[in-house]
């Protein structure tokens, strides 16, 4: 088959959609499909894959995102020869792929990767909340009856988008991750003694965007609120995002400086090394949909403490992979951090259930059943269904 993946925003924008488009294309590429990435802007960035197609587009400041209303005449293009469209993102891509994918009569996949009432909160709060949600339940809603198949990566987030978008019909479909990396990955670039980690610290490993929709101002009060109970305590912050030198600020500030270490934003490719340097991963966040991050930690035998919310519960089972606070309140993260930081048994059991849990995420077992679903609509195409190719000829598929 030749696959179109259709992304709002790519690398150099690092994100766990990102990720996971980077991981199921090399995927799909490797069972011998051809797979076209189309995405905006970063024209100049230098892509170590085959098939990125960039659009002219124009940033949105430093956000890592572009704005366009036009896919470029190489898209355009190639759009035709595809068998097959596949969108991550439902407001610029999305839409914009609708009136091709009628056009060429092209099978529509979508996924729901993000709980967009929650980020709108968090990026679009002047605007009142009911006109808001209506605006964005009617754009998504466009793209929803438009798709064949409509995949989300969890129950919960299949449950929101039935509320949400009045969409019941969503075919629920994890994510999958790179078991392999996690669980044994290459010598990375730094030591626990390069990052000024003794023997005996407990660290708790926190990887990600640093912004308002991860939860993270309330991360660290419950991260500084369990220092005070344990000295020999280590947050490895791994990632950027608008709120890091804030934050940075935050802990230069407090009474507990050198129990916080920054990394700053990094190559992907270097974030299995610095997890195996861990203890136990650590997030605040509750606006999750399936989080790979979580998983990748998983994999890495990290037991984790997060808050029960939505895609998190999905993802961890407390007590056999990880410690859940009820809500994200004080106390109940730190809590946790406190009760395993103090139990290397628990800690050992945990790690254990972690690893387990995420084993049921390889890439066979999830992006070979997208591949699966790929291949059933591409058959049940119309009959004789004519197609041009790179050349411009058109052939029978």
């Amino acid at each position: 088959m030749r696959i179109g993946l259709f992304a709002d925003a790519y690398l150099p924008y690092v994100s766990g959609v990102t990720n996971h488009i980077r991981l199921y294309k090399r995927y799909f590429e490797e069972q011998g499909h051809e797979v076209l990435l189309f995405t905006f802007g970063n024209r100049d960035h230098p892509d170590d894959e085959p098939g990125v197609i960039r659009s002219l587009a124009l940033p949105w400041g430093k956000s890592g995102w572009s704005f366009s209303m036009i896919y470029g005449k190489e898209a355009r293009d190639l759009l035709p020869t595809l068998d097959l469209v596949h969108v991550h993102h439902p407001f610029q891509s999305g839409r914009m792929m609708l009136p091709y994918v009628k056009r060429y009569g092209l099978p529509l996949v979508f996924t729901n990767h993000t709980r967009y009432d929650i980020y709108s909160d968090a990026y679009g709060s002047l605007i009142p909340q009911a006109p808001r949600y209506a605006f964005l339940a009617s754009l998504l809603k466009s793209v929803l009856v438009a798709s064949d198949l409509v995949i989300c990566p969890s129950a919960s987030i299949a449950e929101w988008l039935a509320d949400f978008a009045d969409y019941p019909t969503a075919e629920v479909l994890p994510n999958g991750i790179d078991i392999e990396a996690f669980a044994h990955p290459h010598p990375g670039a730094y030591s626990r003694e390069q990052l000024g980690i003794a023997p005996d610290d407990v660290v708790f490993c926190y990887a990600g965007r640093l912004s308002p929709e991860k939860n993270t101002d309330y991360l660290f009060d419950e991260f500084f609120r369990a220092a005070r109970e344990l000295p020999r305590a280590k947050l490895l912050v791994i990632g950027g995002g608008k709120d890091l030198d804030t934050i940075r600020e935050r802990a230069l500030e407090s009474s507990h400086t050198d129990q916080v270490i920054f990394t700053g934003e990094l190559p992907y490719s270097e974030l299995p090394g610095l997890e195996a340097l861990a203890d136990v991963f650590v997030t605040g966040s509750v606006s999750e949909v399936h989080p790979l991050v979580v998983l990748e930690a998983m994999a890495a035998s990290l037991p984790v403490v997060a808050i029960d919310s939505p895609g998190i519960a999905d993802t961890v089972t407390h007590e056999e992979s990880g410690l859940l606070g009820v809500a994200p309140e004080p106390g109940e993260l730190s809590e946790s951090m406190v009760r395993i930081a103090r139990d290397a048994e628990l800690r050992a059991r945990l790690a254990k259930g972690a690893f387990a849990q995420a084993s049921q995420y390889s890439l066979p077992a999830t992006a070979g059943v997208v591949l699966e679903r790929y291949e059933r609509l591409v058959t049940e195409q119309r009959p004789a269904k004519k197609r041009r190719t790179r050349t411009g000829k058109t052939k029978k598929s």
